[in-house]
C-alpha cells in the first residue's frame, strides 16, 4: 500500500488538494495525509476536515465526529463545516441532530445542493416524507442550470410523460453531456418501461459523472427488475464506499438481499438501521415484510404496527397486516382505517392499500357487502395507474398458439440443455403454487427459491420490443434459432438463476405463476425439466385474485371481467400445451389437493421422478423464507375453510361468470 506523502512545509495546500483528492478512491490514504500535515500544521482546519471525512468513508463516523464537535463553535457560519459534521452525526444515528445541523447549513447557503441532498436522505429516514422531496426536489433544482429540466421533472411527476419527453430530448440534442439531463430521460424510460433503454442512459450518465449518487441508486433499481442482482449488489456496495452509513443506501442493499434470498443478511441491515432511525416508518414496514417471509410473525406484526404508529396514512402497513390472511383487525384497527380513506386527494397508494386491508377486515367480520365495496374501491384506484390491455392478452395468447404447434417441437426433438434441475410451477395467482412449492421444497432433493423472472426475462430479450415494433418478434422468433442457440439459453437461465440457490440440491423451484404463457420456450430450452399447472376452480381462484394487491404486475386482476377474461385465456393456452406437448405438464387441482392430500402429493412426486419422503405430507413443518402472499397459510396444515369462500359474495360476481363464458363452466362441471 502506497504511503502518505511528507507534506511540503513551502506550500501546505499542495498537500490539501492531494488529501482531498485521495477521499473519493482511497479514503485510508486521504487519512493518512491529513494525519501527516496535522503534524506539521497541527491547527489546520481544512486537515482536520479531510481527517473527519475519511473516518466516515471508513465507516468510523465517530471518529469523525470526535475531530469536528470542539470545532463546532468556531465555524457555526461555515455551511461546508456543517454539512460534514451533519453527516457525522447521521452515520452514527443522531438523525435529529443531523437533521437541525442541515437546516443551518442551508439557511446559511441556500444554493448548497449537497447539504440538499443529504437533508433529503436525513428526512427521509426520519419518515418525513414530504420534506424529503421538497429537499431533493431543491438539490436537484440547484443541479442544473436549465429550467426546462425542472419543468420536465414536474411533468413527470405528475405522470405526464408524453409532455416531458421531448423537452428533455430538446435538451439532451443542445447539451448531449448533461448528466441531469441523461438521469430524467432514463426516469422516463422506466416509467415506460423500457428498462434497457435507461439502463443504457444511467451508464452514460456514471460514466461522464462516477458520483452520481442519484443516478447509480436509480441504476441498481434498474438493475434489479432487468434481472442482474450481482450487478446491482455492486452499485449499491459503490454507494455505501462513498456514504457507508447513509441509511438509504443501506437499505437499498437490504432490498437487493432480500430479493436474492438473503434474508438474514437483509434482517441484519434493517436491525442496524432502526436501531439508529427507529422512527423510519418505511425501515419498519421493510423489517416487518422481511420478518414475514422468514416465519417470524410476531415480530412482523409489531414492525407493520410500529409503522402504522409513526405513519397511519402508510396504507401498505395495515394491507401488510392483512395479507397475513390470519391476522384480525380490532375495532379500533377498523376505525383507525376509516378515519384514512379520502373521498378526494391522497396518495393513490395508500388509498388503495388501506381499501384493500379494509375489505379483508369487513370479510373476516362477515360485512360482505361493504366487504365488496372497499374491495371494488382498491381495485378501481390500481386501474388508474397500473392499465390491462386485453386485446394485447388475447393477441399474445394466439401468437403462442400459432406459432408453436407440434409439429415444431417434432422437428427439434432433442435440442436444449439436457439438466433436469428446474421445476416450473405455473399457473395464475392464488391457485395453490406456493403450496405445491412448499411440499416440494420439503423434499431432501428440492431446493426452494422465488417467483424468478428469468424465463420472462429470456423471452424480452428474444422478442427485442422497440417502439416501432411494440408487438416484438417472440414467441415466432424461435424458429429461427439454431440448436447450439437454444441449448446456450438453457445453460443461461441455469446460470442466471445460480444466484437465487443456497443449496446443494439437484433440483429447484422456479414459482413464477406467469410462466405459463412461455411453457414451449420452456420445453425448448429445458426439455427435461418439470412443469407443473397449480389450477382451480376458476370463480374461487379468479375471485381470490381480485381480492389480492399484488405488489407488481397481474394488473389484469383490478377487474371481475378482466379478470374472468384472462383466466379463459390461460385455459386456452394450456390446453394448447396439452395438444403439442401431451404428457408434458402435470396438472393439481387445488380442490382435489384439499380432498385427499397424500394422493395428491404421491402423484406430484412421481411425476417430478423424487422418491417419496414423509416430510412432504408435513410440508408446514419445513423452515424456509417465504416470500408470497401464502407465506403464513403454507405454513400450518391444509384446511378446507378457503374453498367456497367466493360464495359469500356471489350476489356480486355476475361480471366475472359473463366474463369465464361457458366453456370453461362446462370444464369445471360447477353450479354457478
Amino acid at each position: 500500500m502506497p504511503k502518505a506523502d511528507k507534506p511540503d512545509r513551502a506550500d501546505p495546500q499542495i498537500a490539501l488538494k492531494n488529501a482531498a483528492d485521495l477521499l473519493a478512491h482511497d479514503p485510508q490514504l486521504a487519512h493518512e495525509q491529513a494525519q501527516e500535515i496535522l503534524k506539521v500544521y497541527p491547527d489546520t482546519v481544512a486537515a482536520k476536515r479531510i481527517l473527519a471525512t475519511a473516518f466516515r468513508l471508513q465507516k468510523m463516523p465517530q471518529k469523525g465526529l470526535d475531530v469536528l464537535a470542539p470545532l463546532l463553535d468556531g465555524h457555526t457560519d461555515s455551511p461546508d463545516f456543517l454539512h460534514e459534521i451533519a453527516q457525522c452525526q447521521g452515520g452514527v444515528g443522531r438523525g435529529d441532530d443531523a437533521i437541525t445541523t442541515l437546516r443551518k447549513a442551508v439557511t446559511i447557503d441556500p444554493k448548497h445542493a449537497a447539504a440538499w441532498q443529504s437533508l433529503g436522505h436525513q428526512l427521509a429516514v426520519a419518515g418525513d416524507e414530504d420534506g424529503s422531496r421538497q429537499a431533493f426536489q431543491r438539490h436537484f433544482e440547484l443541479s442544473t442550470p436549465h429550467p426546462e429540466l425542472v419543468e420536465a421533472s414536474r411533468l413527470l411527476r405528475d405522470d405526464k410523460v408524453g409532455k416531458a419527453e421531448p423537452i428533455v430530448r430538446a435538451l439532451l440534442k443542445k447539451h448531449p453531456a448533461d448528466v441531469t439531463a441523461i438521469r430524467v430521460l432514463a426516469d422516463i424510460g422506466i416509467k415506460l418501461g423500457q428498462l434497457k433503454d435507461a439502463s443504457h442512459l444511467l451508464e452514460r450518465c456514471l460514466e461522464l459523472a462516477p458520483d452520481f449518487h442519484a443516478a447509480r441508486h436509480s441504476y441498481a433499481i434498474v438493475l434489479m427488475r432487468r434481472q442482474k442482482p450481482e450487478a446491482a449488489i455492486d452499485e449499491a456496495e459503490k454507494l455505501l464506499a462513498q456514504e457507508p452509513d447513509n441509511p438509504n443506501f443501506l437499505t437499498l442493499k437490504a432490498y437487493i438481499l432480500n430479493r436474492i434470498g438473503d434474508q438474514s443478511g437483509a434482517l441484519e441491515i434493517y436491525e442496524k438501521v432502526l436501531k439508529d432511525y427507529p422512527n423510519q416508518a418505511r425501515a419498519q414496514m421493510s423489517y416487518g415484510h422481511t420478518l414475514h417471509a422468514v416465519g417470524r410473525m410476531d415480530e412482523a406484526i409489531e414492525a407493520y404496527n410500529k409503522c402504522i404508529r409513526l405513519s397511519p396514512e402508510v396504507g401498505e402497513a395495515y394491507w401488510s397486516l392483512a395479507n397475513l390472511k390470519t391476522f384480525r383487525f380490532s375495532d379500533e384497527d377498523i376505525d383507525n382505517m376509516r378515519k384514512q380513506v379520502t373521498t378526494e386527494g391522497g396518495d393513490a397508494d395508500d388509498q388503495s392499500h388501506l381499501a384493500f386491508a379494509l375489505g379483508k377486515a369487513l370479510e373476516d367480520r362477515k360485512e360482505y357487502d361493504e366487504s365488496f365495496k372497499f374491495y371494488g374501491r382498491g381495485n378501481a384506484i390500481r386501474r388508474l395507474t397500473h392499465r390491462h390491455i386485453l386485446k394485447i392478452n388475447v393477441l399474445d395468447s394466439l401468437r403462442q398458439v400459432r406459432a408453436l404447434p407440434r409439429a415444431f417441437f417434432e422437428q427439434r426433438k432433442g435440442w436444449g440443455c439436457g439438466a433436469p434441475d428446474p421445476i416450473f410451477i405455473v399457473g395464475l395467482p392464488r391457485a395453490g403454487s406456493t403450496l405445491l412449492e412448499q411440499i416440494l421444497a420439503s423434499h431432501s432433493q428440492v431446493e426452494g427459491t422465488a417467483e424468478l423472472m428469468d424465463i420472462i426475462a429470456i423471452s424480452r430479450k428474444l422478442g427485442d420490443k422497440k417502439r416501432e415494433n411494440p408487438a416484438g418478434k417472440y414467441p415466432e422468433v424461435l424458429a429461427e434459432l439454431t440448436q447450439d442457440q437454444v441449448r446456450e439459453l438453457g445453460e443461461s437461465y441455469l446460470e442466471t438463476t445460480r444466484i437465487q440457490r443456497t443449496t446443494d440440491d439437484p433440483f429447484f423451484i422456479d414459482k413464477m405463476p406467469n410462466n405459463f404463457r412461455h411453457i414451449g420456450l420452456i420445453h425448448l430450452i429445458l426439455p427435461n425439466s418439470k412443469i407443473i399447472d397449480a389450477r382451480r376452480h376458476p370463480m374461487g381462484g379468479c375471485f381470490s385474485g381480485f381480492k389480492q394487491l399484488f405488489a407488481r404486475g397481474q394488473t389484469f386482476t383490478y377487474g371481475l371481467e378482466d379478470i374472468g377474461k384472462y383466466y379463459r385465456d390461460y385455459a386456452r393456452v394450456m390446453d394448447h400445451w396439452d395438444e403439442a406437448l401431451p404428457g408434458r405438464v402435470h396438472r393439481v387441482q387445488y380442490e382435489e389437493m384439499v380432498a385427499d392430500t397424500d394422493a395428491q402429493i404421491r402423484a406430484l412426486l412421481d411425476y417430478c421422478e423424487l422418491d417419496f419422503e414423509e416430510q412432504c405430507l408435513r410440508f408446514y413443518e419445513t423452515d424456509r423464507a417465504i416470500r408470497t402472499p401464502s407465506a403464513e397459510q403454507v405454513r400450518k396444515p391444509i384446511y378446507k375453510e378457503g374453498l367456497e369462500q367466493w360464495r359469500n359474495f356471489e350476489a356480486h360476481l355476475d361480471p366475472l361468470k359473463e366474463a369465464l363464458g361457458p366453456e370453461v363452466r362446462r370444464q369445471y362441471s360447477i353450479d354457478l
